[in-house]
């Protein structure tokens, strides 16, 4: 019975992940934890989410899923981006204070697994695919958290750790972030992203993956979700 953590799980993606989650056998998932930011502040209510750690009683967590985030428009591009130090702070400082701050539990987790939700729209490689100029920050702040990724595979590989992030199409999926022009809805987006979660081997720490979702699913939209690995 795995245990599973997910933060920003109050709407969106963290809430189809958690309504995901919940349908799945108790010999499958056995413990589930949410936790949600209840301000605009950047700053986690870290003492919160440790309250809600007795539910493990005492077995460890298995999944840690960092899926809160925050975007915002700038319509000006650079100029007007008043707003990447709060973007920053939640996509990526935040996700290095959950991380750390839930090593102790994640090792004595039997997965040890950490997954964190990125973006294509972070990847460097890809910038020139999407040029649009209105969320710099958070294609900023996205870029950070792929090298954060980075840096804990690497370190804690030894550990029997497994990080990965996962672009699951978020400027794509039919939330508050992607709006109802997306292509896909955010039921489907959580249902591959918890495809690849369950499917995790060793040998894909430090990897950033897209999801994989077959045409016939798509309801229209031009991007292609081919589960492969993104460049950074």
């Amino acid at each position: 019975m795995a245990s599973y953590l997910v933060t920003g799980s109050s709407r969106g993606l963290g809430l189809a992940l958690v309504a995901r989650l919940a349908t799945f056998p108790k010999t499958e998932v056995g413990t589930i934890i949410v936790t949600a930011r209840q301000d605009n502040s950047a700053q986690l209510k870290s003492i919160a989410m440790w309250k809600r750690v007795w539910q493990l009683q005492g077995k460890g967590l298995d999944y840690l899923v960092n899926n809160a985030g925050v975007s915002d428009w700038s319509p000006t591009g650079l100029e007007g981006m008043d707003n990447l130090n709060e973007t920053f702070n939640v996509n990526a400082t935040a996700t290095h204070i959950v991380s750390r701050a839930f090593l102790p539990l994640l090792r004595k987790g039997e997965k040890k697994t950490v997954l964190n939700i990125s973006s294509t729209v972070g990847s460097i490689a890809m910038a020139d695919a999407f040029p649009r100029h209105t969320t710099p920050a958070y294609k900023i702040s996205k870029a950070a958290l792929n090298m954060l990724t980075v840096k804990y595979a690497q370190q804690y590989v030894d550990d029997g750790f497994t990080f990965l992030a996962i672009s699951p199409g978020v400027m794509w999926l039919r939330t508050d972030l992607g709006s109802d022009l997306a292509d896909l809805p955010v039921e489907i987006g959580a249902e591959k992203v918890l495809d690849i979660i369950q499917k995790t081997t060793p040998d894909q720490n430090g990897k950033f993956l897209d999801i994989y979702v077959p045409r016939s699913e798509m309801q229209g939209g031009t991007y292609q979700y081919d589960g492969k690995e993104i460049p950074w």
